[in-house]
Parts: C-alpha cells; structure tokens; sequence
C-alpha cells in the first residue's frame, strides 16, 4: 500500500470520529482529596502566582494540575494585556516555543511505530542534502576551519539533540548570519520549512554527530522528515494524527484572524527594569507574525500555538502510555523509549540548559536522581521549557501532570518554576514514591 495514501485515509478517519463523544471528552475533575492531594495546599498556587503578579514580575499566567487523569487545579491569574486591563483566562492561547518539540519527537515515533522509518536511519535517507554535513573546527589563531562529519547524522541524534546542529552559534556563525538562519523564531518567513531546512544542510555544524548535547534546529529538520516521509503538509500531518484525535483544539501553527484577540501579549522581564511591552512586527522577542504573517513556515522547533488544556490532553496522553479517552497514539513501550536517558553524560557536558541529576531522552530532559537534582520530583518524571517563560513536566510515579504557561521573553531574574515545582509536591498527601 502506498504509504502517504494510506495516512490519508487514516486522516480522514479520524476527520469522522473527531467531534463525537469519543474524542470530545473534557479531561475529568476531581476534588483534590479524591485523588491524594490537599485542596488547601493547591490554592498555595494561586497566592504565590498572584503575588507575583502584583510585584510586578509577570503579566499572567494559565496554570494547570492534573493528578491520576483529572484536574485538580486550572486557575489563570494576571492579565493577557496590561496596557488595556484585559484578564488571563483558562482558555487562552499562549506561543508554547519549544513545547512543539515533543509533539515533533512523538510524530517521528508515530511514523516509526507504522514502519515509515527508524530513529536510527540516516538522515539523509530522507533529506539528501545532509549527505556530506560538515563541522566548524575552532583554530589557534580565533578562526576555523571546515571539515566533514565524522559520521552521518541520524534521526536519533536529532531527537537527542546531539546531532552538532545549534541555532546558529559557533565557531561559524558568521555563516548562519550570512544565511538568514538564526534564532528559533520561524513566523515571519515566507519559505516552507523544507526549504530553510535543505539550507540548513549546507553550513557548517558546531560539533560531530555524537560528539555532544547542543540545542538548535534539530526539531525543524524533524519537522521536514515528517513531510518527506508522511507526503503530508507538517500541520496537517499533526491536526489528523495528534490533535484532532487528542481534541486539541486551539493548537495549531497560526491563529485565525477572528481568535486573535484570545493570544496573550509578550513582555520581557530584564533585571532592574520590570515588565516591558515587546513591540508588534516580527522577530524573536516582539508579539510576531502568528496571524498577521505569511502562514507559510511551518517550525517543528517552536512554532506551535496552543492552550494549557490542549497541551494537558497531549501529556495525559504520553503519562496513559500513549492513549486519551480511546485515541491510541503511541504504544506504551515506545513512550518508555522516549521517556528513557539516552544521552549518557553528553547532556551534562553540552549546554547550560542541563540540570544536575538529569539526562536527556527522546524530547524530554529525564529526572535520574532526584537527591543530585536538589527539586522535588521523581526519577523518571519529565519535561520541558519553552522560549516564552513557559514549562510543562510529567511525574509517572505520582501520576501528576503540570502545564504552567506564560508569555515573558527575556525572562530574567523569576524563579516561578522551582516555586511551581515546590508547592505542587508539597500539596500532594499520597504518595506513590517508595
């Protein structure tokens, strides 16, 4: 059968179900006790987030709280524009950034899962312009020199983020300047992925295949596998593999003209200046292009658009080991591959996003020793950071699930993940932790 055919028939499937009661359910809520955790100790949330609302610190937030598969927390605080005095509402949507790399590593999983590939192909089986990749090797004398890779990339060291692709930083930035190709911002281009990705390919990388973790344009390359492999559009391979059968509703690429007044303002947050308007018009810290630019760019990376309930179904989901409400999107034993360390000690060598006590899998940073991490958790949980000041983990021992979404870049000086991070376990009064 020929494979792009049969997605699409598998599409349109999922186009007749989508809306009926099977895929239309609400994530169920509970009353806090119900499910372990104290009601009184939730509401510690809301105290903290508002004082650092009135502080001055953040604009607003949307955070959500999900314990054995219900919500037990959803509370928006704040506002989704200072300058009019328009309140943060739940179902706002927020610039998510690089919480679109997990939906990225789970539809590479999904090809694989249906044969369409292996994490361990080349990739250039499927983008020929990475036949000869070659790295920037720093000189003596402050300049470098370019060489070839010591080995092919693979989808694998794409998910890992240890394929030596940055986002354009190096030894050879100069290049990437020269080339237009920068910064994780992707919206106001108006090229379709693939070709952005095929440029890609002919500029020198920061480090070989394998070499080291470095976080960059791995998610986008992923991206255009997606297309090549799936003979699909990238968001529509997403809305009818993963979103329409999930009920995601409101996650998507750009944003309809009519629902523009729901996306949340950015503002940045530097030391000693308080919060600042980002200015409108493109660029990687302004309010952007989602629904005024082109449409045409479609960033694997971080360019999804979404809300806290839509991505709380997507990582239920992952935590139900691949299924919400009858969706089967992934079999358990690969979302254990993907929840699983797979860097080694290349994470904590490669970049300041490492933490101590943690590896990295396939899209996630992996809890592996919660003492050396010095956060409360658990060993396996797993997640994630996104560009705009927002964060998502996923705790399988305590069956917990934390959306917390904002709109601050840059974001200097906050500390509201680690304090998110603390009252959340401190409200939890049954624990499944041995």
């Amino acid at each position: 059968m020929n494979y792009s055919a049969g997605l699409a028939s598998k599409g349109a499937l999922v186009g007749l179900f989508f809306g009926s009661s099977l895929f239309a359910q609400e994530l169920p809520r509970a009353v806090p006790a119900e499910v372990g955790m104290s009601a009184e100790r939730l509401d510690r949330l809301t105290d903290v987030l508002e004082e650092y609302v009135d502080e001055g610190r953040i604009p607003g937030a949307v955070t959500t709280v999900l314990r054995r598969g219900h919500v037990v927390f959803e509370d928006a605080v704040g506002q989704r524009d200072r300058e009019v005095a328009d309140p943060m509402s739940a179902d706002d949507i927020f610039r998510i950034a690089s919480h679109t790399k997990a939906v990225i590593s789970v539809g590479i999983m999904i090809l694989q899962e249906e044969g369409a590939l292996l994490i361990s192909d080349p990739l250039s089986r499927y983008l020929p312009s990475f036949e000869r990749s070659t790295v920037a090797v720093p000189t003596q004398d402050g300049r470098y020199q370019v060489v070839e890779a010591e080995q092919p990339i693979t989808l694998r060291h794409l998910l890992t983020h240890t394929a030596g692709i940055t986002y354009g930083s190096g030894p050879a930035a100069d290049r990437w300047a020269e080339a237009g190709i920068t910064g994780w911002y992707f919206a106001h281009r108006e090229e379709p992925i693939r070709e952005t990705v095929d440029r890609i390919a002919t500029l020198p990388f920061q480090a070989h295949p394998g070499e080291t973790w470095m976080y960059g344009f791995s998610s986008d390359i992923l991206g255009a596998v997606i297309e090549v492999v799936s003979g699909l559009p990238l968001d529509e391979f997403l809305r009818t593999r993963i979103f329409e059968p999930l009920d995601m509703r409101d996650t998507r690429f750009y944003l309809p003209p009519e629902e523009s007044d729901r996306l949340v303002t950015v503002y940045g947050a530097r030391l000693g200046q308080g919060l600042t308007r980002a200015p409108d018009g493109p660029g990687m810290r302004s309010q952007g292009q989602y629904v005024s630019g082109p449409r045409t760019s479609l960033s694997g990376g971080a360019g999804l658009l979404s809300t806290a309930r839509d991505y709380s179904r997507f990582l239920q989901m992952l935590l139900n080991g691949g299924e919400l409400n009858g969706a089967r999107i992934l079999s358990p034993t690969t979302v254990r591959l993907m929840t699983t360390n797979h860097t080694g000690g290349l994470y904590e060598a490669g970049d300041v996003y490492w933490q101590p006590g943690t590896g990295f899998g396939l899209g996630f940073r992996i809890r592996l020793d919660v003492g050396a991490s010095g956060f409360p958790g658990s060993e396996g949980d797993y997640g994630w950071l996104g560009a705009y000041h927002s964060y998502y983990w996923v705790d399988p021992v305590e069956e917990l699930v934390v959306v917390h979404l904002t709109q601050i870049s840059p974001a200097f000086g906050l500390d509201d993940e680690a304090k998110l991070r603390s009252l959340v376990y401190a409200a939890i009064t049954e624990s499944r932790a041995r």
